[in-house]
């Protein structure tokens, strides 16, 4: 066995892959879109000159100097909190997200940020000064921080135990279509003048109309209606997603029995996560978002028409090399959802992190040389813009093949259910919080660390994938209701798996 591994022997409930699970989980993994969309088209829109003559004429001027350094040219504090605001929003709202998903469900929950989306969007389409960008951008990112509560645990509560990686990985699946859209209509939209970047921002409402309109016709997940007292609801929601034929009665007894440990312990949720019995999931839990923020991929993502405009393209080329990288992104990703089921989290993690670690140890080299032959002021020569390009995209698809669905996989599957909502709305909190303030600085840092910048991501994605090898059990295959056995099983987290635990992975594995 691996170190940190875990070959599980666990009960399998049977039922296949339904149309109505499919339909269903397609609805729960949309509201990614919602996600993806406003990700994707910040970044192009901050480079716009009909946006930035706007709004932000300072940074016109700076970038037309020969004086000003290549790599700070967007350096703009209120610039960047146009990006950045939305994820401190999102942060506070996944945290309140949380008690209210607890009492209405998920579905409400999707419902209610798909609402707020909505609203948010039309403020920014018709934003007059940076006052409206920001309380749009806000609301936009109160919607967020409602469907990243609720749409990966509902997702990982609906699929079947054997394909749930695939079906939770779905949600990052349509936050790159979401990353897609909004580069392919920056592309288009940069070609209006005056009011390109209106159409661009004002888009962001049709993934928050198709999270509403889903909204109404899918049911809530089995346990979320058990929890709230809707056995029947309950049976029948989960009758229909695994199959009129299938015999649901031993998974939903574990769901029942889950449900009433839930309750036996109903108060103090977060209190509960950071006592020794549960350390080894908030380890888990805390781990995954803080380093998948360190990947240094967000930021790439996000500003990549920047990066690209810093490294020499032209505003149209800049967005062009967005469009090539989120299809990158999209063809990593379904590659995941495909192979995820069959080689595991822990081989993907690792895969992953390497490649990740070359290639931002490379792009670092290339601007290094860069900079000691051209110094700083002058953009790159074509031959090593197009290097920084393709190298970006090789980063990209290391990324998409593995932290970018696991980050929504893992943290939610490993907390048992007493605490998942709490679970999920820290891990969440802490992803947010860290973008913000990664989001934040980021330009501030490429002006002043310039090619450094990339060689702090790289240490981190050693010490990353360093970490997944000894303490990330492997979670492939194994139901919710089960997955204390993982633990029971690794040789350093089954010494705070309770002892009762421990017996119960026994007559698992007999």
């Amino acid at each position: 066995m691996a170190v940190g591994g875990s070959s599980v022997g666990v009960l399998d409930y049977g039922g296949g892959v339904t149309f109505s699970v499919v339909v269903t989980s397609l609805m729960a993994a949309s509201c990614g879109l919602i996600f993806g969309y406003d990700s994707g088209v910040s970044g192009g829109v901050t480079q716009m000159d009909s946006f930035l003559g706007n709004f932000f004429p300072d940074v016109i001027d700076g970038r037309k100097s020969a004086k000003v350094d290549a790599y700070c040219k967007y350096d703009n504090q209120w610039l960047t909190a146009f990006t950045s605001s939305l994820w401190i929003a999102a942060a506070l709202s996944s945290l309140v997200a949380s008690r209210v998903t607890r009492r209405v469900g998920r579905q409400a929950i999707m419902l209610i940020g798909g609402v707020l989306f909505l609203a948010g969007s039309v403020i920014n389409a018709a934003a007059v000064n940076i006052a409206m960008l920001i309380i749009g951008r806000m609301l936009l990112g109160f919607g967020l921080g409602f469907t990243l509560q609720a749409a990966p645990v509902y997702l990982s509560e609906t699929a079947p135990a054997r394909w749930r990686g695939a079906f939770t990985s779905a949600y990052n699946a349509f936050v790159v279509v979401g990353i897609l859209s909004a580069t392919v209509t920056n592309y288009f939209t940069n070609h209006i003048p005056g009011w390109g970047w209106r159409v661009s921002l004002g888009l962001a409402a049709v993934p928050g109309a198709a999270t509403v309109l889903g909204a109404f016709f899918v049911s809530d997940t089995p346990i979320s209606l058990v929890m709230r007292g809707q056995h029947e609801r309950a049976r029948a929601a989960l009758q229909r997603v695994r199959g009129d034929d299938a015999d649901v009665d031993a998974e939903f007894k574990d769901i029942v029995r889950a449900v009433d440990v839930a309750r036996q312990n109903d108060d103090g949720a977060f209190r509960r996560l950071f006592s020794k019995e549960y350390r080894h999931y908030l380890a888990i839990g805390v781990a995954i978002p803080v380093f998948y923020e360190f990947t240094g991929m967000i930021v790439i993502s996000i500003f990549s028409p920047v990066l690209f405009r810093t490294v020499g393209f032209s505003s149209q080329r800049a967005i062009l090399g967005s469009v090539i990288n989120s299809m990158t992104n999209l063809a990593s990703t379904l590659l995941s959802s495909v192979v995820m089921d069959r080689v595991g989290r822990r081989f993907l993690f690792v895969v992953g992190g390497l490649g990740m670690m070359i290639c931002e140890v490379t792009i670092s080299w290339i601007m290094a040389d860069h900079l000691g032959k051209h110094g700083g002021v002058t953009t790159m020569p074509r031959s090593y813009a197009t290097g920084v390009l393709v190298l970006i995209c090789m980063c990209t698809f290391s990324f998409g093949l593995s932290w970018a669905p696991l980050r929504w996989v893992v943290p939610s599957e490993i907390y048992p259910v007493e605490v998942r909502s709490a679970g999920q709305a820290l891990s969440i909190s802490i992803t947010l919080c860290i973008s913000f303030v990664e989001l934040q600085v980021f330009i501030a840092l490429l002006c002043a660390m310039k090619y450094a910048v990339f060689l702090f991501y790289a240490a981190w994605l050693l010490v990353m994938t360093v970490f997944v090898v000894m303490f990330l059990p492997e979670t492939k295959g194994v139901p919710l209701e089960a997955m204390q056995s993982v633990w029971a099983r690794h040789w350093y987290w089954r010494r705070f798996v309770k002892e009762d635990a421990r017996q119960d992975n026994q007559v698992n594995c007999l």
